[in-house]
């Protein structure tokens, strides 16, 4: 069954990287995928005598089965409307013309310097906000800032690196980061401390790379305008109204407890209503402004199906325990003491960018729990390179992440041309952070007395 599972999914994986040569759309790839899976592990397991025993039986099995499909829909769906309700969210500060706002502030033209303004920010923006959210944002100011195509590829590749290695080092900015703060593995001061300079450095370094490469000045697309002209005093509202509500589902988290997701819809709907009022009491004839209604409309499905079958077929998988099988091969191999489990995290970060980073943490989690007789302890460098790695490494690959994902789906990238333009670029980053990780773990850290005591 194991092998069976696993070229299932490596199959499903080379057809979505193949799409436009085979002419397939990834969604559909997807779909039909997270779809096998799931049958194939059913159809082994329901005539296994020694798996319906364990579970007392046919109805038992089934039983399980139900439940692990709920349980693993339910954390998808999450994701999917918590991308839902970003997109609709930024196309409607899009809508409204309040990226006009940020992107006349910003009036280089010179492409060395644009891109390290676009990656300063979406680096310290996914802090704070997600990396997902943050890639979403970025590229919608970067369709108002670079015409050429291509061209505006290359800063969304960047946008990805610099997003995933911005989300690494806050408790707030990365998925994983946030399941190893919230399960105690890490603290908050510890996890920023500690790997805040090695994820600067995986974004600088795939951005001084690609400096070297351009030259000359870009080409900012036509001014747009939609039916009608929004007043100055509405872009600044919605904008001002949707980053907050951004910002606000971070925060909505840490006070209530309960999933993101909530808190972006929550944000929605406060501002839906906002430009509902705004549209009822400013449109003019034959001229409405825009609603949540009517950009929902225009909302990018098939990226969020996209999701929904990649997500469903990685869960699979953990359901069948491979995943937790390929944690323990790692242990066994490498080891849990230094350099062992640097190496662990290492190759953890490059999977993550072929196997969802969020399974392959949890099985890290699970192997190595807290509490009496820890192999590590909490603020362990294992959590703290593993919340690294995890982070980055998804960035080697354009499905390899959500902000990769998101991306993607807007953008319409080639899953080869970002093989072949970006896949380089992030691993030089991936392990010249890594670099400066290990060494100042080894060195400064265990070195210098106060620092040690801050982290």
């Amino acid at each position: 069954m194991v092998v069976a599972l696993v070229t299932l999914f490596i199959v499903g994986y080379f057809f979505i990287a193949m799409e436009h040569p085979f002419k397939i759309n990834k969604t559909a790839t997807a779909l039909l995928l997270g779809c096998l899976i799931w049958a194939v592990y059913n159809m082994f397991n329901m005539y296994n005598p020694a798996i319906l025993s364990e579970y007392g039986g046919l109805e038992g099995y089934r039983h399980f089965v139900s439940e692990s499909l709920v349980e693993n829909l339910g954390e998808t769906a999450e994701i999917v409307f918590f991308l839902l309700g970003a997109m609709t969210i930024v196309t409607l500060i899009e809508d409204y013309q309040g990226f006009t706002v940020i992107t006349d502030k910003i009036t280089t033209t010179d492409k060395k310097k644009l891109l390290w303004v676009v990656s300063i920010l979406t680096f310290f923006l996914s802090a704070l906000l997600d990396n997902m959210t943050t890639a979403i944002v970025m590229v919608a100011l970067l369709r108002k800032l670079i015409a050429d195509r291509k061209e505006r590829w290359l800063y969304a590749g960047m946008v990805i690196l610099a997003a995933n290695a911005g989300g690494a080092w806050s408790p707030i900015g990365d998925v994983t980061t946030i399941m190893l703060w919230i399960g105690g593995q890490v603290t908050t001061v510890n996890i920023m401390v500690k790997t805040l300079i090695a994820s600067l450095v995986c974004m600088a370094v795939p951005v001084l790379i690609l400096g070297c490469t351009l030259k000359g000045e870009i080409v900012r697309p036509e001014s747009e305008q939609s039916g009608i002209e929004v007043a100055p005093w509405m872009r600044r509202l919605v904008l001002i109204m949707g980053v907050c509500g951004l910002v606000f589902v971070p925060i909505f988290k840490t006070i209530t407890h309960l999933p993101p997701y909530l808190g972006m819809l929550l944000a929605l709907s406060v501002l839906w209503i906002t430009t509902e009022i705004l549209s009822r009491k400013h449109s003019k004839e034959g001229h409405k402004l825009p609603t949540a209604v009517s950009t929902l409309e225009h909302v990018d499905v098939p990226t969020i199906l996209f999701f929904l079958g990649i997500l469903m077929a990685v869960s699979c998988l953990k359901v069948a325990g491979i995943l937790g099988t390929l944690a323990g091969g790692l242990n066994d191999t490498f080891g849990s003491e230094a350099p062992g489990f640097f190496f662990i995290d290492l190759i953890i970060g490059v999977l993550s960018s072929v196997v969802d980073n969020v399974p392959l943490v949890a099985a890290a989690m699970g192997m190595y729990p807290l509490g009496d007789g820890a192999i590590f302890d909490v603020n362990h460098p294992f959590w703290e390179f593993l919340a690294y790695c995890a982070g980055t490494g998804g960035s080697l690959l354009i499905i390899g992440s959500a902000a990769g994902v998101a991306v993607m789906g807007m953008e319409k990238i080639d899953f080869i041309w970002y093989l072949k333009k970006i896949t380089l670029l992030a691993l030089a980053g991936y392990l010249a952070g890594a670099l400066i990780f290990i060494l100042m773990d080894v060195t400064l850290f265990e070195q210098v007395a106060w620092l040690r005591d801050l982290a």
